[in-house]
């Protein structure tokens, strides 16, 4: 069996297991950026689940690195992976990837192209948007002139940045937080475009079938 093979079985195999792992990892996160009066056992906790999670994602990335046969290349062919594992939170930049790897268990996609682009662009902007939320928060609410100074502000902010509105009223002061802002800033110009070229594909598509349907004129 090819290496190839290999890869895509691992990927069938272990899709919802990834899938499971990054939300829990999430919620982890989350439990321990929002929920500052919890006790230190329990934040312990939720950080000792979200290190587990992110040891899965290194198992995972080494055993494909493992299969694929590439040696180092392995980091530049597969870099969003390389660049997921370093920073686990941009995790929900995989989803797209797990959620065909399961669709291929068939052998058509349940979902039609125009529909698959559809889900995929609500699931990454929503789970970027909700851990870019987090991040901004966890770094911009007790920061010397912050103006985001609750969950609902970050929130607002990240819709805003991601919809690329930018209002203004909020912004983020710190270093990593303008960080943040500049990778949410990219991802909402990619994801519009991305959906407004699908919408505009399947409108050409429908008005050419329109076209098809119509008899000629005499």
């Amino acid at each position: 069996m090819d290496h190839d093979s290999l890869a895509l079985r691992w990927e069938r195999r272990t899709g919802r297991v990834l899938a499971g792992a990054s939300a829990l990892f999430l919620a982890s996160y989350a439990v321990r950026v929002l929920a500052h009066d919890l006790p230190q056992v329990w934040l312990d906790l939720c950080l000792a689940v979200t290190m587990a999670c992110w040891a899965v994602f290194v198992l995972d990335y080494a055993v494909r690195w493992r299969l694929s046969g590439l040696g180092p290349r392995f980091v530049r062919v597969h870099w969003l992976d390389t660049v997921v594992l370093v920073l686990p939170l941009l995790r929900p930049l995989r989803v797209v990837q797990i959620h065909d790897a399961v669709q291929r268990r068939h052998e058509r996609p349940r979902l039609s192209l125009h529909a698959r682009v559809a889900v995929y662009a609500g699931l990454s902007v929503t789970l970027l948007g909700f851990t870019g939320a987090l991040a901004v928060y966890q770094q911009e609410h007790d920061a010397p002139g912050a103006t985001i100074l609750t969950f609902g502000d970050s929130v607002w902010w990240t819709c805003a940045t991601l919809a690329t509105v930018g209002y203004g009223d909020v912004t983020p002061v710190t270093p990593l937080g303008r960080t943040i802002a500049v990778f949410l800033m990219a991802c909402g110009l990619a994801l519009l475009g991305t959906v407004t070229g699908s919408f505009g594909t399947w409108l050409l598509q429908v008005f050419a079938r329109e076209d098809e349907r119509r008899p000629p004129e005499s």
